[in-house]
Parts: structure tokens; sequence; C-alpha cells
């Protein structure tokens, strides 16, 4: 009989398609605060992120379906005895962390943070000038999935889209060219703004510093939803500070949560939000990671190829060529 854990939270429905599915097996939901040891070592199948180093003693796990895009705890070496399957949920988070993205450039661009302050000092002012998607040049620096969906709103929005892939695909319509990574300092004065939705790599690491935001165009905008490794923060309140750049959004900072002496809570045009545009606030992301653990599940017992299979060198979602 096969030994599941399941942590993913799941309504009924959900419940009855996995009994459905594993009929020889003996599930146990839980929380995430509720996750022992024990549990971890006896599971042949996880669905759900559980602490990676209850991992290195089980002996028994075949198979790990994360609610997570990201892996990286889970590749490091001694965590999952050779052999285990490891699969994300890439695909998931898209449509949430895109949508935010796009209300911190809307309200970078109108100006929304400074007339919030002056509603809270019953401050009647015009702030002036405001900018538009319309028109504008956008490049999203990594075009995954979080990257694309973004990269479609802006498209819709009448800005001209350009993207950085680590693999040559076939270019999107939404796309008007692709870069790679080692032409980004050469084209960055080119952009209004720029998004990053990077994973942490050891090329990713500090990749957003002082000389490339000396190259963005003065007065543009720049977003980070990837991870806050990738940003340089004392670069990034120097370009701000300076009027280098015209406003940043954040949901990751190098150090969660962000200290509160940390100098990035002072920037000038920043909006700092705390890893949460993401996660499960949106019901529809939830129901996504749902659909594609129940999916793979199903694809492990039927012995069928299985969604979202992660590369251990990148601790994301395999490439397929």
């Amino acid at each position: 009989m096969k030994k599941i854990l399941i942590t993913i939270p799941m309504e009924e429905k959900h419940k009855e398609k996995i009994k459905n599915i594993a009929f020889d097996g003996k599930i146990k939901y839980c929380s995430a605060s509720e996750i022992i040891k024990e549990d971890v070592c006896q599971a042949e199948i996880i669905l759900g992120n559980v602490p990676a180093e209850f991992l290195k003693e089980s002996k028994n796990l075949k198979w790990i379906q994360l609610n997570s895009a990201g892996a990286n705890a889970y590749i490091e070496k001694g965590v999952l005895k050779e052999g285990v399957i490891l699969t994300n949920a890439t695909g998931a988070y898209g449509l949430a962390i895109s949508e935010h993205m796009l209300a911190m450039v809307l309200a970078l661009q109108k100006k929304i943070c400074l007339y919030t302050e002056n509603q809270k000092n019953h401050l009647w002012k015009d702030e002036g000038e405001v900018k538009s998607i319309y028109g504008s040049k956008t490049l999203v620096v990594g075009l995954g999935d979080i990257g694309g969906e973004f990269a479609k709103r802006m498209y819709f929005l009448g800005s001209k889209v350009y993207g950085i892939k680590k693999h040559k695909t076939e270019l999107p319509f939404y796309i008007e060219k692709m870069y790679q990574m080692e032409e980004l300092e050469e084209i960055l004065p080119e952009f209004d703004i720029v998004a990053v939705s990077l994973p942490e790599t050891k090329e990713t690491i500090n990749l957003f510093n002082k000389s490339k935001f000396d190259k963005m165009k003065k007065g543009a905008l720049f977003l980070n939803v990837g991870r806050g490794s990738i940003v340089n923060s004392l670069d990034l309140c120097e370009a701000l500070n300076s009027g280098k750049l015209g406003g940043a959004g954040i949901d990751v900072a190098d150090i969660e949560p962000l200290p509160k002496e940390n100098p990035l809570w002072e920037a000038a045009n920043i909006l700092i939000t705390p890893h949460i545009s993401g996660g499960y606030h949106l019901k529809e992301t939830l129901e996504r990671v749902r659909n594609t653990a129940i999916e793979n599940l199903k694809s492990y017992y039927e012995n069928k190829p299985m969604k979202n299979l992660v590369d251990f060198q990148t601790g994301y979602k395999k490439f397929n060529k």
C-alpha cells in the first residue's frame, strides 16, 4: 500500500478525485504547520512542500510534487536520493503575479502612492504629469510563465514588449524581439519599464546592480518579482534617490522579512510588498496547484509522462526542446 502525504489544501471534491486515483493508497492530509518528520520519511508520494531537511532520511520517497515553482531547497545534494521524481507548480502563479506587477506599474505611473499619502493628510493637491503603458517599451527579463503572462497584459495595453529568455523558443505574438542575457546591459537604455521574474541561480545573483541601473533610461520603472538576491538593494536605493529611476516595485528582497532599518523602506518612489504576489491569496492559484498535483498523481499511477519535471541543475521546470 502506497503511503501518500498531502500538504496542499484540498476540498472534498479534490479528495474524492485523489481517492479514486490512489485506490491502493494510505492517504494522510495535513497542513504545512502540522508536518512531522516521521510522516515525510514514510511517504512514497508527497504532494506539497515539506521541510527539505526531513527528506534526507526519506528512504521510501519516489515522487514529490511541490506547490511552488522554485525548487532550490530540494535540488541540493543529499536532500533527495537518486531516482526520486521532482515536479513543481509552474503555471499556477502567472495569473496572480502578473496582475500584481501590472498593478504596481499603474500605481507608479499614475502616482497613486502620492495621492494615497495626500489622502491620509487630507491634502487636495494635484501631483502633475503622469505616464501611460500605451506607447511604452517594456523589457521582461525572464519570460517564463510569470513573465509571459505579464508581457501579454502589457502588450494588450499598448506597450511594445521585448523579452529575455534562457532558451530560444518560437517568438510569441506579444513579443517584438527576444534577446539573450549577455545582451542585457547593451539594450537596457531603450526601455521605459524593466520587469524581472528570474529564478535564483549563480548567474542571476546581484544581476541588477549599479552598473545595470546606470545603463537604464532616466525615469524608467523597475520591477522585481523573481528573487531578492537578483537585485543589489543599496544600488537600487541610490538609483531611486538620485532620480535615475522613476520608480520601483518589488515583491521580494534579499533579506526577508525586510529589516525595519533597511534603506529600501525610505527610498523614493518605491512600492514594497512582502512576497505575497504569489501564494494562495488568489483562489485560482490554489486551484491550479491542486489540478497540477492531481493530474500528475493520475500520470504517476498510469505510468505516463508527468508535467513540470524539475531540472536538478536549475531548480526549475525542465525545458523541452
